[in-house]
């Protein structure tokens, strides 16, 4: 049964699109709503995260880069997760990001999503130093240990450790993970994964790659821009995914000036720019991020006026 939601439609709940892989479907990298004294606006959260699942998304992801997880203490860290389960109404719609420098604080944070009743976590590989892949493999395992399904992320371009397919395939044969958040860009890999492991569950990293990814296999999106625009979001990732391109790619090209901004260095505080525009909580950006030049703050305005013009909602 679609759950999908069109522009035209008033929002729905709906069942996960797999509740035994529940990492599939469309899975918000939540922004955090902060207020201007920079503290976590935990109530506007809440209604975040009920808005996006009633608005046509599966679930959140939070504790992302997107939601600014290393400005927060541990006691946010932590209650964040708890917000969002209880939120989505459904642990299972849920997959905290669980990044740290060592391994067995990163198991800390797994075990503690699970005991709030989290479907999966989101595991960096590690990032302190660049890791070879005998390191990466016993990482993956221990915080595997958890007991938490475990959807690696492969972010090259930040953590300058690449999960290329053949160490995914080695991470997927151990056990310890079962679906790939890919953010290389390299839209070809997607290819090699299935090749070298069929039963890895590959999921659309970037937002200004979706299409792309979507046509070879995806199985889902931990996604950006549905922050602000989740119901054309997943009008575009449903049609995609389908290989319906009569929809798809003219709501592609319409959005893409707004996906993009997902993959470059401003995308915390263009995401959240984007919301504010289109009335959703927002709000400023905790250092050592800063706001937006007036340059990069004016295009980001423009592309968000005109999709909201264009009725994309």
């Amino acid at each position: 049964m679609s759950h999908l939601t069109t522009q035209g439609e008033s929002p729905v709940s709906h069942a996960p699109h797999d509740p035994t892989r529940p990492w599939r479907g469309i899975m918000v990298a939540t922004a955090l709503p902060l207020r201007d004294d920079l503290s976590v606006d935990y109530d506007a959260y809440a209604e975040h995260v009920r808005w996006l699942i009633d608005n046509g998304c599966d679930g959140v992801v939070p504790n992302g880069s997107l939601g600014e997880y290393q400005t927060l203490t541990d006691e946010e860290r932590a209650r964040v997760v708890t917000v969002a389960v209880e939120a989505a109404g459904d642990g299972a719609r849920v997959m905290p990001g669980v990044a740290a420098y060592g391994s067995a604080e990163a198991r800390r944070w797994a075990e503690q999503a699970g005991e709030a009743g989290a479907g999966s976590v989101l595991l960096l590989p590690p990032n302190a130093f660049r890791a070879d892949a005998a390191a990466v493999r016993a990482h993956y395992a221990e915080v595997a240990g958890a007991g938490v399904p475990v959807v690696a992320y492969n972010n090259p371009i930040d953590t300058k450790v690449d999960l290329v397919p053949e160490l995914l395939a080695q991470l997927h044969a151990d056990g310890s993970i079962v679906a790939v958040k890919e953010f290389s860009g390299d839209v070809r890999r997607a290819y090699e994964i299935a090749e070298l492991a069929p039963g890895l569950d590959l999921l659309i990293g970037a937002d200004d790659v979706l299409l792309e990814l979507a046509l070879a296999g995806a199985v889902g999106w931990i996604a950006g821009y549905p922050n602000a625009l989740p119901q054309s979001c997943a009008t575009l990732y449903h049609a995609a995914v389908a290989g319906d391109l009569a929809t798809a790619l003219p709501l592609y090209r319409s959005l893409h000036p707004l996906l993009r901004w997902d993959s470059k260095v401003e995308f915390v505080q263009a995401i959240k720019l984007s919301m504010d525009i289109a009335g959703r909580a927002g709000g400023p950006v905790r250092p050592p991020r800063f706001p937006l030049s007036a340059g990069i703050e004016a295009a980001v305005r423009s592309a968000t006026e005109k999709s909201l013009a264009e009725g994309l909602k």
